[in-house]
């Protein structure tokens, strides 16, 4: 208990997994901890005395599923082994510990989403600039960039979504961190004495970890907040392994000039990860477009779709290399059913390299390195460059491959320390104590004829006992005849026993053979795992090659099974997309035909296009359709339409549906213009704008002056005049079009049977002129009384029936005849009163000055009674 005491003062905020035999014991709080969290038996030590010890305890070989639990439920473990034999020592056992897990630094397969990336993310802020560094252990991706903006670094820690942050002790409580943290859901923060972010010790570590990239020689003034936070991600994973990492050796500086920015709220609500409504990935984009056969694959497809590139010649050299495999569709399919032979070989890597791998993940690598020379051939035979180039990357680690062959049994135990892991033949040493092991007696009976006939003596027996072990027996008789090397041990009766060197030497084997052969196997084991692990490098070189073609013919498969387009891409400000359609919505729904829509957008005559149309008619689909259709065209994938060209787009910005933020403390209203100011303060030239609905959080005089004024800045600001697609019911704002060049009226097509609307889903020029919301809600199942009386209702505000401060007297009177088909205007009535009535039948210039003042006389009379 002492030695618990004592590491638990080591670890006071981490569950401390205490060793002791065949089990790992919890105590005290621990102990009521993973009682509750492990739902296992709470127990006790010292039961009856005054100061019992509450204890829980679990079988050291379920660790992994335990671990699991702890770390989905956010806890930190501390795993505490025994670090001597038991059976070597009268001593109490020496303990440490081993390892830590947590959230950011899990590995066990149980643990993880394979077609996930497990990140732990570190940021500091050095003045006004945040510096950040991401790490994936499983992998051994690490990557360290810097912002100046901090809703950057917001956008980049949602796309990110650790698993754990990382931060100094003193951003505790920071407002800042605080902002950074909030779009995550409950996320796992560990704080650091601020002295493991120095700057100096962190490019010493970061030197040793990464000897090729020099780091000693970068700008620290450019990327010294950067570095920092790398620093302390390096000393984070160390301390928590104690181990060599040899599989994070390659430090990627992330550059945001690369990749289009894309936030939380575009990513939220383009449903790219996870839907909308569950909030699970069937639904998303990423839950169409994953199809991929490998883990690898997987992770690298969802890291596409999050950063998608800017370069419109990698972008065009992501598609040319889709449409050869779209064209060599046998090929394609030949290629994917090796990929499929292969298993996860970053994560691999990772266990290699720590030291944690057992024989069966060395099999698992040779079973997918086996099918390398294959698919180096298949792509030997591809004329398009980056399927070439990829085909020269690909190294085919033969030597590892036939190392593991050599070496390791191809259905090896699970375990490391009770021998059957590797081949005979491998080593002599091995083989010998092996043969002793299997066919001891058939040695010994060889070994007592080969001497009889050496002797002579035809009696010589070779027998054994725990005293003196083996020995060789012989009788009086023949005394003379025993050679000198023989050794006497014992005197009997009638016989004498001897040993012999060679004897006791086959004694020492055969009496500790088996556990010889445990200790051999489990050195030369390590031994082969080190070797393997010193070429680490090479393998994730390969895994790269392979996840990157698995994404490739992902797309190509999924461009001839949806009937997607190659789009065009270039540099120019055109959005143009011919009968567009929602990916998601068109798979979500396969017996239905989804109607196609097209698009222009530019900054010229197409700036803005304001879209209205009931609700249920498909505005929202559609304004979303364009930005799915732009996002896939810029992650290499083709797009479904039956033609589109898209002139990239930096950044997507979206405005779409209405949500309160109760954990942030924001109104629906106060979110709506979050992002709202969001887009007016960050958007560019080279934006798309997706709007929906602005406005419609507040009053409607206050929203429909908001969203005409948003869509006024949109047109006239020379810093923006984005490609903006805004769905809208204010139809008072199709008026802009008649002021502003660069706006389009765009409307939903309908047609209205019988009281009865008719949805075509067609994108047509020009504006609706009312919102048939009544129709709608009759559609949804509203009971009649509430329809006819909505219908009342719109009659008296349509016939403008306003109060004495201008306001519609709603309920004032029943038994109204339905409205007809017109809009009220917020501007004005809809209808002309009896005044306006009678003073355009007047002709001023005709009355005299005293039929004038009757006539005003009689027209107020008219206004105060109403």
């Amino acid at each position: 208990m002492q030695q618990w005491f004592d590491m638990k003062s080591r670890y006071p905020d981490h569950v401390l997994m205490f060793r002791m035999g065949d089990f790992y014991e919890m105590f005290y709080e621990d102990a009521e901890t993973a009682s509750r969290v492990l739902d296992i038996a709470l127990t006790c030590r010292n039961k009856g005395s005054e100061a019992p010890v509450p204890l829980a305890g679990i079988p050291y070989h379920a660790l992994t599923g335990y671990l699991s639990k702890f770390v989905r439920a956010n806890y930190k473990v501390a795993i505490c082994e025994q670090l001597e034999d038991p059976k070597k020592t009268k001593k109490l056992v020496k303990r440490g510990v081993t390892r830590v897990v947590t959230a950011g630094v899990a590995i066990e397969p149980e643990t993880l989403d394979e077609k996930s990336h497990n990140y732990l993310m570190c940021v500091v802020r050095d003045q006004e600039r945040w510096g950040f560094a991401v790490a994936e252990l499983t992998t051994g991706d690490f990557t360290l960039g810097s912002f100046s903006d901090e809703n950057r670094m917001v956008s980049e820690i949602n796309r990110r979504e650790p698993a754990e942050i990382v931060a100094p002790a003193s951003l505790n409580e920071s407002e800042h961190l605080e902002k950074l943290v909030k779009a995550l859901a409950t996320p796992l923060i560990s704080y650091l004495d601020d002295e493991v972010f120095d700057l100096d010790a962190a490019v010493a570590s970061l030197d040793i970890q990464f000897p090729e990239d020099k780091v000693g020689n970068m700008d620290r003034e450019k990327f010294g907040p950067a570095l920092r936070a790398a620093g302390g991600a390096l000393n984070y994973l160390l301390s928590t392994q104690m181990c060599e990492l040899g599989h994070i050796n390659k430090l990627k500086i992330f550059s945001g000039d690369e990749f289009m920015v894309m936030d939380e709220t575009a990513k939220r609500n383009l449903e790219l990860t996870s839907s909308l409504r569950e909030g699970k990935k069937r639904g998303s984009l990423l839950w169409l477009l994953d199809q991929t056969v490998t883990a690898m694959g997987a992770r690298l497809l969802k890291q596409w779709l999050l950063y998608p590139l800017l370069s419109p010649s990698e972008i065009r050299r992501r598609h040319a290399a889709v449409e050869t495999l779209v064209t060599e569709s046998v090929k394609r399919g030949e290629i994917c059913d090796l990929l499929r032979q292969t298993h996860d070989l970053e994560r691999l890597c990772g266990r290699i390299s720590m030291a944690i791998g057992n024989a069966r993940d060395l099999i698992a690598l040779k079973t997918s390195l086996v099918i390398l020379p294959a698919l180096r051939s298949h792509l030997a035979n591809f004329t398009n460059p980056l399927l070439a180039e990829l085909g020269k990357n690909l190294d085919d680690l033969g030597d590892i491959r036939d190392l593991i062959e050599q070496s390791i049994e191809d259905e090896p135990p699970l375990t490391l320390r009770e021998g059957g892991i590797l081949k005979d033949g491998y080593n002599p040493e091995l083989d010998d104590l092996r043969a002793i092991s299997r066919s001891g007696k058939r040695y010994l009976s060889d070994m007592e004829a080969a001497e009889r006939q050496r002797t002579g003596i035809s009696k010589l027996k070779i027998g054994y006992n725990r005293v003196f072990g083996y020995y060789i027996e012989i009788g009086h008789a023949h005394k003379d005849k025993v050679p000198d090397e023989y050794i006497r041990k014992q005197t009997l009766v009638n016989a004498e026993r001897y040993i012999t060197p060679e004897l006791k030497e086959y004694e020492e084997k055969v009496l500790n053979a088996q556990d010889r052969i445990h200790e051999i196997e489990y050195n030369l084991f390590g031994e082969i795992r080190k070797r393997i692990a010193d070429e680490v490098a090479r393998i994730q070189k390969t895994a790269r090659v392979l996840a990157t073609l698995d994404v490739l013919a992902n797309f190509s498969m999924l461009a001839e099974t949806n009937n997607y387009v190659r789009p065009i891409i270039d540099d120019s400000d055109i959005l143009e997309i011919d009968e567009g359609r929602h990916p998601v919505v068109e798979k979500a729904n396969p017996g239905e035909r989804f109607i196609p829509n097209d698009t222009l957008l530019d900054t010229g005559e197409s700036q803005l296009l304001i879209i209205t149309g009931p609700n249920m008619a498909g505005k929202s689909t559609y304004i979303r359709q364009v930005a799915l259709i732009t996002l896939m065209a810029q992650i290499g994938s083709f797009v479904p339409a039956r033609s589109a060209r898209i002139g990239v787009v930096d950044r997507i910005f979206t405005r779409v549906g209405a949500s309160d933020n109760l954990a942030r403390g924001e109104s629906t209203f106060m979110v709506e213009m979050k992002e709202t100011a969001s887009i007016l303060s960050e958007a560019t030239r080279r934006s798309l704008i997706v709007l929906d609905k602005i406005g419609r959080g507040t009053s409607t005089f206050d929203g429909l002056s908001i969203a005409w004024a948003v869509t006024e800045y949109l047109h006239d600001n020379p810093r923006l005049q984005s490609r903006t697609l805004f769905a809208t019911h204010y139809h008072e704002i199709v008026d802009i079009a008649r002021e502003k060049t660069r706006v389009k009226n765009f409307n939903i097509g309908i047609i209205e049977r019988d009281d009865t609307l008719v949805f075509l889903h067609r994108i047509l020029p020009g504006s609706a002129n009312r919102s048939y919301g009544i129709q709608v809600a009759k559609l949804a199942g509203l009971p009649d009384e509430v329809i006819e009386r909505a219908k009342e209702i719109l009659a008296n505000l349509e016939n403008t029936e306003l109060d004495e401060i201008g306001r519609a007297r709603i309920g004032r009177q029943r038994g109204v005849s339905a409205p007809s088909k017109g809009q009220l205007s917020l501007f004005g009535p809809t209808r002309p009163s009896p005044v306006e009535e009678e003073l355009k039948r007047i002709d001023p210039m005709r009355l005299s000055p005293l039929e004038a003042l009757n006539m005003l006389i009689a027209l107020k009379d008219k206004v105060d009674k109403g």
